[in-house]
């Protein structure tokens, strides 16, 4: 077999979209060229790398140039046209046209979403340029997932939360621009734990691949990303399929209020690895890719060390494990922009069915989780799925990590039983509300979710509650309102989040969430309008983004018309 096959064989990527002799386009300069020779070094020159390397160039750079651009493009064998579209796909590409001015080599971004705008990020945005002076670019960013400690900034790399001016603008005078490595359950300390007993069980045959998904599937264990398909029927979907199968990680929390993936990641990442590596060996992927968004470097590095070790210690002997960093897209939380953008592309949601768990990323039958529910594997088999099923309230099973951010006393993810109400978790588990504050409503499931009053926080929160009242919980993003937040102005904020990060793809979202801003900026609200308006994105955006962007202003006009 040739070199080349086996490098396809391995890598599925591998060959994809295969450029021609003589590529018409843009002269590629022999300086820029060099330049990205050099920094590409001995990384494969490979389609599906093609955002792997865009980060590259822009960490060295600082930002991409047209020369470079095109010079990637000669490298990698692919059109200049397909180089660019990707790289001005991705909101934190700085894409620099021929003959523009390149941006300044440090970047400053503060959060706009609801727990930031909440927190007085506008305050934060109109006060930092005049602080920080020339040489900084200060940016609107979308939700960073440090809602807990809102307002977030990021300075360079580095993320200051609660961030004060004073608090940028000493990380920028003393360039403090790289991330702060969490202090977290390092590969030693988790096997000295009994860590990575089930995984190695597993690979030596004590357990079976049907007994394991029998497990899951008597645990009742629901995907916590969002959708909620039960876990143990996608092992076993995916496993009827034929081989060879692969599977995806999909560690993009882009929900404005949720980031509880990123707390367990900080917290015990070998816990989700192993829970990775079990689901892998189960349906024998050979490849795993743990897609994760690049608002989170720190975990990156994390990530990029602790996945070595285990690898080291011969852990995955048949598993390759694949770490791919996301630009900042929020559509590549749904799963199947995730796949397009590891295999290189624009984060475009695919048309449904076929199904990823049948035709998924490289074409190929794929298991796809988030960090949480691989995260619950390893307790799940081996504690037993009673010890699992004997949680939760009102009549509802198992556990869930609510992530609680805005006006509650003590914010943070919180494990609680899954049923619980709105008004239990602030009162047990977030001390109540913040000084001051009367509770006044709350989103369930983070900007998507639709927002609820106070008069209904009896409701238990879990998959199918939620629904008869417009909600759903999504993947558990509470985010409480008081007395002090009109319902208007949430509902434009959530809107405004999805029209910028609406992927363009379909009319209906693309079209309908900007005018939906129009209407909604207006001094009265054209009621039945938003109403029609909200219909047309419902019945036929491509994918739940523009489906439930509507959501927030429907429940406003539903529960809180007092606001309009």
């Amino acid at each position: 077999m040739a070199a080349g096959d086996t490098e396809a064989r391995r890598h599925p990527g591998a060959g994809r979209r295969k450029g021609r002799p003589g590529l018409k386009g843009r002269t590629v300069d022999p300086t820029a060229l060099a330049e990205v020779r050099a920094v590409l070094g001995e990384a494969p020159r490979r389609a599906d790398l093609l955002i792997e390397h865009l980060h590259l160039l822009q960490d060295q750079y600082h930002h991409l140039s047209a020369r470079h651009l095109a010079a990637l493009a000669e490298e990698l064998g692919i059109a200049m046209a397909e180089v660019y579209e990707v790289a001005t796909f991705y909101a934190h590409f700085d894409v620099v046209k021929e003959g523009a001015a390149a941006p300044p080599a440090l970047t400053v971004r503060v959060c706009d979403s609801l727990s930031c705008a909440l927190a007085g990020a506008d305050g934060l945005l109109r006060d930092l340029p005049a602080s920080l002076g020339p040489g900084v670019r200060v940016v609107r960013a979308p939700c960073m997932g440090r809602c807990e400690a809102a307002p977030a900034v990021e300075v360079g790399h580095r993320h200051l939360a609660p961030a004060t001016l004073d608090s940028v603008a000493a990380a920028v005078r003393d360039r403090h621009i790289e991330p702060e490595i969490p202090a977290h359950v390092g590969f030693a300390a988790y096997v000295a734990d009994g860590g990575y007993a089930l995984l190695r069980s597993c690979l030596e045959g004590a357990r079976t691949r049907d007994s394991l998904i029998e497990a899951m599937e008597a645990s009742g264990l629901r995907g916590l990303g969002g959708a909620g398909f039960p876990a143990g029927r996608k092992w076993r979907l995916v496993r009827q399929e034929p081989a060879p199968r692969l599977m995806a990680v999909n560690a993009d929390e882009g929900e404005p209020g949720t980031f509880k993936d990123r707390y367990y990641l900080e917290q015990d990442p070998h816990r989700m690895l192993e829970g990775m590596l079990v689901a892998a060996w189960v349906v024998e992927a050979a490849d795993v890719y743990i897609y994760l968004r690049d608002e989170y470097p720190a975990l990156h590095r994390v990530l990029g060390r602790e996945v070595a070790a285990l690898s080291a210690a011969g852990l995955a002997p048949e598993t390759r494990i694949h770490l791919r960093r996301g630009a900042g897209a929020y559509i590549c939380g749904e799963e199947s922009a995730m796949l397009e953008s590891i295999e290189g592309r624009r984060g475009e949601p695919r048309h449904k069915p076929p199904f990823p768990s049948q035709v998924g990323l490289f074409g190929r039958p794929t298991l796809i989780h988030n960090v949480e529910t691989l995260h619950w594997v390893r307790d799940l088999v081996t504690r037993g799925p009673e010890w699992f099923t004997g949680e939760g309230r009102h009549g509802r099973k198992g556990l869930r990590s609510f992530s609680v951010s805005g006006r509650v006393r003590s914010p943070g993810v919180k494990l609680a039983p899954a049923g619980i109400t709105a008004q239990e978790l602030i009162d047990e588990y977030c001390g109540g509300m913040a000084a001051g504050h009367r509770f006044k409503g709350y989103l369930p499931g983070g900007a998507s979710g639709g927002i609820l009053p106070a008069s209904k926080a009896d409701i238990p929160l879990d998959f199918g509650t939620l629904e008869p009242h417009g909600c759903f919980i999504g993947s558990a993003a509470v985010v409480v309102l008081s007395d002090r937040d009109n319902m208007r102005d949430v509902a434009l904020n959530l809107m405004r989040f999805f029209e910028d990060e609406s992927c363009g793809q379909c009319t209906p979202c693309r079209v309908g969430t900007a005018k939906a801003v129009g209407l909604m900026v207006a001094p009265r609200w054209d009621v039945p309008l938003l109403k029609e308006l909200a219909t047309g994105m419902r019945d036929a955006s491509i994918c739940g983004l523009g489906q439930a962007a509507p959501n927030p202003l429907l429940s406003v006009m539903t529960h809180f018309p007092e606001d309009l």
